[in-house]
């Protein structure tokens, strides 16, 4: 076995959910259960999978950002994962729909930051061990960062 750390690709201003899935219909799935949540979201999905053809499966209603996805999972050649690209909302407004979903097995992550995966590879295939989301903590919050962090989620419309 072999380990490996995969680099993924998120346009200014998106942000990048990573999945597991189990089934060739997840592509059609997420585009669907997006579109039915998020009036005006623009997204690209990719879903590689793991059987049969084995090939990515691409959906969205933005070139760019199925562009993207499409390169993110050839970059990750991992079986049975889903990558999305998303910008004009914020993976908070989908992921409870996507979780819910038959098919989808689990989401490694969703993130605005910069995202490396964690990639073991065998003589079968590539798997998925985890991921590195953003960087390392500098400290703990203090009143003024707390106060500061209230007024962000305040701003944004997820407090009152």
């Amino acid at each position: 076995m072999e380990l490996k750390v995969v680099q993924m690709v998120t346009p200014e201003g998106s942000n990048i959910i990573l999945g597991q899935s189990h089934f060739i219909k997840t592509a059609e799935d997420i585009y669907e259960a997006i579109a039915g949540t998020v009036i005006g979201a623009r997204f690209g999905i990719a879903f590689s999978e793991a059987s049969g053809d084995c090939l990515v499966r691409l959906e969205g209603n933005d070139e760019e950002l199925k562009d993207v996805a499409k390169q993110n999972s050839l970059a990750l050649s991992c079986g049975h994962t889903f990558v999305i690209l998303l910008k004009g909302a914020f993976p908070i407004n989908i992921l409870n729909v996507i979780k819910s979903l038959q098919e989808v097995c689990g989401i490694f992550c969703a993130t605005a930051n910069p995202l490396e995966v964690i990639i073991a590879e065998t003589e079968q295939g590539r798997g998925i061990l985890g991921v590195v989301d953003g960087m390392s903590p500098n400290g703990v919050e203090d009143s003024d960062k707390r106060e500061e962090r209230r007024k962000l989620l305040r701003r944004f419309g997820y407090k009152l």
